[in-house]
């Protein structure tokens, strides 16, 4: 058992318990189906039983994603199984570098760092905030928008990189590899982050699927829901009978704005901005329409995170050899996402800590019961993935920032056929 919180500094071999411990996960034969950890959360503001009010995310129409169990149980989603793979994916991200030239984050050494421009801006000094910048005007600013591809919620399948032609091609091949072929090492030279938490080329040529390696999510137990009312009071009232008739003269012309809106009205905030659930029943407010002020976990906060190395041990490369070196490659990626001390400030209302002072994982077996497990430190974990990624980093010399296509984007809009799922595999 062991707890990542030290800051990774690589050193210079793994040791030999380190590499006896790849090899038990990748053992097809007689490794575990999966590692297991299951932190326990406090909200910073839990009483001393622990319990706290805590605020979930919303979704629309719904509000909370809350399940009522089979014996009355209150089952709330704190972060979901997608919003923590992209808590993670970043932290193989760059983060700079120093003075002599070397990369502020250890691990942004890992992968590849592929960023895609989606447009040159500019900040003029004057009137004209979004004018182009023209070459010798020494009086604009110019701006460059870039994102990361790990930073996409969708990955590798990503619209903005099916719109990007140099890059969009890259990752067709590696798709088309891994479906034709279940050759993974292409997607794992350009986007190895993609399989370690999941991609589904939806949009693009192949249709290939693949499960997340390191799956997290947090829960709250036994919860009741909290309401929230708020009122705002505007400088209405002091302003003189003319301005007010003037104001609501304006607000009557067609296509103005209501005064509320703007915030020259008082306005109550009570119920929830929705047509499809009633304010009122029976002449009571309904609970279901009132503004939603978190909920009081009464139960535990837990953070389940599972690395399913069975899926893990199905990635493949042209040959024994190639595939060897994607699983470990893969794996140690997994692992280092999987136990990253991540912040857990999710949103406003919403600051948790860990409850225990250290991480106890466990290994799963195909049968019996699951067993605790010491995982190699930080340290470690970043040496075995810096030998692993050594054959695979030889191919990052290419290029590494690739152009958004406006054009290319309006054809994925001309396309026909069934419209791809939002949401992450």
């Amino acid at each position: 058992m062991t707890s990542q919180t030290a800051e990774p500094t690589p050193s210079s071999r793994p040791s030999d318990a380190t590499t006896e411990f790849f090899s038990k996960c990748l053992d097809a034969k007689s490794g575990p189906v999966a590692l297991r950890l299951r932190q326990r959360l406090l909200p910073v503001e839990a009483d001393e039983s622990g319990r706290g009010i805590i605020f979930p995310p919303t979704y629309a129409d719904i509000g909370y994603n809350i399940d009522t169990l089979a014996d009355g149980a209150r089952v709330a989603t704190i972060d979901s199984v997608g919003s923590q793979a992209n808590r993670l994916e970043p932290i193989f991200k760059s983060t700079g570098k120093n003075d002599k030239g070397e990369e502020l984050n250890p691990l942004a050494n890992l992968v590849p760092q592929i960023e895609i421009v989606l447009h040159n801006g500019a900040a003029k000094k004057g009137k004209d905030k979004q004018a182009k910048v023209q070459d010798g005007d020494d009086n604009a600013e110019q701006h460059i928008e870039k994102r990361s591809l790990l930073d996409l919620a969708h990955r590798s399948a990503d619209a903005v990189v099916l719109a990007s032609p140099t890059l969009a091609g890259e990752i067709a091949k590696a798709f088309e590899a891994l479906r034709n072929k279940g050759n993974a090492a292409p997607l794992c030279t350009i986007a190895p982050t993609s399989l370690v938490f999941g991609v589904w080329d939806s949009r693009g040529g192949s249709g290939e699927k693949r499960p997340r390696l390191v799956r997290s999510i947090i829960r709250a137990w036994d919860v009741e829901v909290l309401h929230s009312a708020a009122q705002f009071n505007s400088v209405w009232k002091a302003l003189s009978e003319q301005q007010q008739k003037d104001l609501k003269d304006e607000e009557k012309k067609k296509g103005k704005l209501e005064l509320s809106v703007v915030g020259f009205a008082d306005a109550p905030a009570t119920f929830r901005r929705t047509d499809k659930i009633q304010q009122f029943i029976g002449g009571a407010p309904n609970p279901e329409a009132r503004v939603l002020g978190g909920v009081l976990a009464k139960g535990p906060i837990e953070r389940d995170v599972t690395i399913n190395l069975v899926a893990l041990r199905g990635l493949r490369g042209k040959d024994v050899e190639e595939t060897e070196q994607v699983q470990q490659y893969v794996l140690s990626l997994a692992l280092l996402a999987a136990t990253a001390d991540l912040e857990l400030f999710l949103r406003e209302g919403c600051l948790l800590r860990h409850a225990d002072e250290k991480d106890v994982w466990t290994e799963v077996p195909r049968r019996g019961e699951p067993a605790p497990v010491s995982l190699p430190g930080s340290d470690q974990l970043v040496a075995f993935a810096r030998n692993a990624a050594a054959p695979f980093e030889k191919n990052w010399s290419g290029t590494l920032e690739h152009k958004f296509d406006l054009a290319e984007a309006k054809k994925l809009l001309s396309k026909k056929g069934e419209a791809a799922p939002a949401s992450n595999p």
